[in-house]
């Protein structure tokens, strides 16, 4: 496998800004050699992966007087600028693209990424959002790093009229001598953009999108007997590191690739990757990583947990501590417990119930998790259980008495433009609205406690 570039180690790549000159990409930023292939002082074969939120031209606002000009009226405009993109995408080459916000919608312009990144090597894939929304996702794989081995789509069919990809692909050189054939090195990609949380009603939406992904990664490892493959999800998941989705996600044994490449914990909050349209910064673009030797509770249990910690989240937003949340949701009982019609009740005034909250399935699976001793009623203890309960990380190594495996270490990962890095948004960079996400990773001998 062609190795990639040792990223930060140029002195001018270390000092390359958001003064881009975004027409073409500056010099230093990734070392290549004359062929333009990746050059690198690792010696282990390597491969990258690029997400990028690169803004449908349909959202593109043009004039904040004026909200409803859109850059997608303008060709010469929308067309520039995505040209600029894949400029940029093609200068970089990562074995592994993933956009969102793919103007889908536009002929041109998708003619124009697919026959500019076919004619680099790449195979691509994209998918609209449900229901003629405009935009969606796209995947490019380039051919010389793996081959395709499956591609799946994912429809949520919910509010959000969200989607997602997902790629099973298999590196082209093996990152391994070993002939065991259980350890092919085959890998799991999603591609993916969550419902933007409007507001916190929107939070059990997007645990719901997070849920369904994992769900169908959690049936295709099983069905194709894949518990040996790591698995990368990336995308714009609209929530940053204080979120609900973020800590569920922890809860099922991912990480952060740029935080783990900085040493960043998950109570650090010192870059951002995006301004959105009320003018906030946050981070909310990630390249998540799971090996396989990560001993993951179930998922049943880390979704509970997740929908316990929204409840609790909306009840403390109403001001109420543990002792007042109790009484309000025991309602009219005058009894020292809460009935299942007093939960439902409480779970409808705070909106998470219906079309944008917890089904009534769901809704059932979490009281029958709460009711410990299943007499049919929550005392107090039982309900401080779920209100002390937390998306807890699970970062169990195995004990090396697993099968062996192959992982991924990651080695480094950047943002672009830099200061976005440091907490700050530059007024001079014009590509999108997101910067994007470049993680660099290498092969790693493990054991699987899958």
């Amino acid at each position: 496998m062609v190795t990639l570039a040792s990223f930060l180690k140029d002195p001018e790549f270390a000092n390359v800004d958001s003064s881009e000159n975004e027409s073409a990409p500056c010099k230093g930023t990734i070392l290549r050699t004359k062929s333009g292939k990746f050059a690198s002082s690792i010696s282990e074969p390597c491969f990258s992966c690029t997400t990028f939120n690169i803004l449908a031209p349909i959202y593109k606002r043009l004039d904040q007087q004026n909200q409803s000009v859109r850059e997608s009226d303008f060709r010469a405009f929308w067309l520039a600028r995505n040209e600029r993109i894949v400029d940029w995408l093609l200068y970089e080459s990562s074995s592994i693209i993933c956009l969102q916000e793919f103007w889908v919608g536009n002929e041109e312009l998708v003619q124009m990424y697919e026959q500019r990144l076919g004619a680099a090597g790449y195979d691509t894939f994209k998918l609209a959002r449900t229901n003629n929304r405009g935009d969606g996702l796209l995947i490019a794989v380039h051919k010389e790093y793996f081959r395709i081995l499956n591609y799946k789509e994912l429809l949520f069919n919910d509010f959000g009229d969200r989607v997602a990809q997902l790629l099973h692909v298999q590196s082209v050189i093996p990152f391994s001598q070993s002939t065991d054939e259980d350890n092919e090195q085959e890998i799991l990609v999603v591609n993916t953009h969550l419902l933007f949380p409007h507001d916190s009603s929107f939070s059990v939406v997007r645990l719901h999108q997070v849920y369904k992904i994992l769900q169908y990664l959690e049936t295709y490892q099983r069905e194709n007997k894949l518990s040996h493959a790591p698995v990368i999800l990336c995308g714009d998941w609209n929530g940053s590191k204080r979120g609900h989705v973020y800590k569920f996600l922890r809860s099922q044994g991912f990480v952060s690739s740029y935080d783990i490449a900085h040493k960043y914990t998950d109570s650090d909050h010192k870059w951002v990757s995006h301004r959105n349209h009320r003018g906030n910064i946050c981070g909310v673009d990630f390249i998540w990583l799971r090996n396989p030797n990560k001993s993951i509770k179930p998922l049943k249990i880390s979704w509970a947990e997740a929908a316990f910690g929204i409840i609790k989240y909306h009840l403390q937003k109403a001001s109420l501590d543990e002792k007042d949340a109790f009484e309000f949701l025991r309602g009219d009982n005058n009894d020292n417990y809460i009935t299942y019609s007093a939960f439902c009740d409480a779970l409808k005034q705070l909106n998470l119930t219906g079309l944008q909250g917890l089904s009534f399935q769901e809704t059932k699976e979490l009281w029958t998790q709460a009711d410990v001793d299943a007499n049919g009623v929550l005392d107090y203890e039982e309900f401080k259980r779920i209100w002390n309960s937390t998306c807890s990380v699970h970062m169990d190594e195995d004990d090396g008495a697993g099968k062996e495996a192959i992982g991924l270490a990651v080695k480094n990962a950047i943002l672009f433009p830099r200061e976005v890095e440091r907490g700050i948004w530059p007024e001079n960079y014009h590509l999108s609205d997101h910067a994007r996400l470049t993680a660099l990773f290498s092969p790693v001998r493990l054991r699987s406690s899958r």
